[in-house]
């Protein structure tokens, strides 16, 4: 990720609204599909650690597994985790050691994210659980994505078949963000047909989180996302900005 955007991670995960919404959509999956208290939890991709407080909640103890050293030092200590420098094609962990696994919006960046996920089946306890998500629909890909490192966005059938790949058993795989969406789709069509008609630069420090909501605006987005985790209970979405997947080691 350019490191201007990992800045605007790390000063806006606490109050912006995507930030609080898909915590608060992905955490309520995450305990329904529980059957025990994980006794170990891997967090790969752990950034600057605003899962590792939830996550602690949830598990005995928790792993957190981050690449860059500079980013592993913001997390250090955050929820009480273990911090990791390492790969996530190399997990650096016991074969059935874990859980569950974590990895929030990880695998987009990995070029081999089927070996990512071997490397997680392998780590699993049997039947442990996996929570992941990534962005949806590659028509959608855009500067932003650019700015973050993304290798590729998702379709539904395009998650499934590579957690599958990696023999995990797909438990679930359903669309966030759904809310807004029709608000989003367009804006980020707009913009790209803007760069390609020459008369939007694509800036290297501009992602989707530069322009920040303030104040009504802001919990009312945050209210929109949140709002789905009631939705979520009962069936999967057919659309959305994201995809949440839940697998398991069989």
């Amino acid at each position: 990720m350019h490191a201007h955007a990992f800045d605007q991670f790390v000063a806006l995960e606490r109050d912006h609204w995507w930030f609080r919404g898909r915590r608060v959509v992905y955490l309520d999956v995450l305990r329904r599909a529980l059957r025990t208290r994980p006794r170990l939890a891997l967090d790969l991709g752990a950034g600057a650690g605003g899962w590792l407080a939830a996550l602690g909640e949830l598990a005995d103890r928790v792993v957190a597994l981050e690449r860059d050293e500079q980013i592993a030092r913001i997390a250090r200590g955050r929820g009480g985790a273990q911090l990791v420098v390492g790969s996530a094609n190399r997990l650096p962990l016991a074969d059935g050691s874990c859980e569950l696994v974590t990895a929030f919006d990880v695998i987009e960046h990995l070029s081999d994210d089927v070996g990512a996920l071997r490397e997680v089946r392998r780590v699993l306890a049997p039947d442990g659980l996996c929570a992941l998500s990534v962005p949806a629909h590659q028509w959608l890909y855009s500067n932003n994505d650019r700015v973050s490192h993304h290798q590729r966005r998702y379709s539904k059938r395009a998650l499934t078949r590579t957690i599958e790949a990696s023999g995990l058993r797909v438990e679930r795989v359903t669309y966030t963000n759904a809310l807004l969406f029709p608000l989003i789709a367009p804006t980020v069509l707009g913009i790209k047909a803007l760069e390609r008609a020459g008369l939007l630069g694509a800036d290297p420090e501009h992602t989707n989180l530069s322009l920040v909501p303030r104040g009504p605006l802001n919990g009312l987005c945050y209210r929109a996302f949140a709002a789905e985790r009631h939705v979520n209970r009962r069936c999967d979405l057919p659309f959305g900005h994201s995809l949440l997947a839940l697998a398991r080691r069989g």
